[in-house]
């Protein structure tokens, strides 16, 4: 073989090796610039559907879940608190939902799709506090006898039913807000989409 021949070789070879080197050095200069243009994952998180299993999901058990940084209640209610549902409206100030805080398909007594499985936004509609669970019938601290389970909230006071419905006379001035969701199958629920858009 000639220099010449060699010194080719070498030319070649440095040509393709600072050219594969230049290419990936390019590859990593270019890769934060765009990605920058693609959400992210909290962006994508904070309006993300979110879906959750009800196979386990026992009477009077409730989940919690974030969805767009509120917290969203899932529960089961039995035969026993759907009827007492349709005893309560002397008491709320909203029994029939005319205020608009549940999608068109929860516009009824229980406020859900499926009368024994409630999802509801967990936010007090008075300062933004989270109400406590309270399922347990007759609490004294909370009415008594008349208390059929609901939430109650500690920061003012304010009581909601197992429907999430405001009581009467509390801070509260709405019924709390049900989410758009709809069930994907019988154990699952996907929160965030509207069964139209599915």
């Amino acid at each position: 073989m000639s220099e010449q021949e060699i010194d080719l070789k070498k030319r070649r070879f440095l040509t393709n090796a600072t050219s594969v080197v230049g290419a990936v050095g390019v590859g990593f200069v270019a890769w934060p610039f765009l990605s920058s243009w693609m959400p992210s994952a909290r962006a994508k998180a904070a309006g993300a559907p979110v879906d959750v299993d009800i196979t386990k999901l026992e009477a009077g058990q409730l989940v919690r879940v974030l969805w767009r940084k509120k917290p969203v209640w899932i529960f089961r209610r039995d035969a026993t608190t759907i009827a007492n549902l349709k005893t309560l409206d002397s008491e709320l100030a909203d029994p029939n939902n005319e205020e608009n805080q549940q999608p068109a398909y929860a516009k009824n007594t229980h406020r859900s799709i499926k009368a024994e499985v409630a999802v509801i936004v967990g936010v007090c509609t008075h300062l933004g506090c989270s109400p406590t669970y309270r399922p347990e019938l007759g609490a004294a601290d909370l009415g008594g006898d008349s208390w059929k389970g609901g939430f109650y909230c500690p920061c003012h006071g304010s009581k909601f039913d197992l429907a999430g419905r405001v009581y009467a006379g509390v801070p509260a001035p709405t019924n709390l807000i049900i989410p758009p969701y709809h069930f994907v199958s019988d154990s699952l629920i996907r929160i965030g989409v509207d069964p139209k858009a599915s």
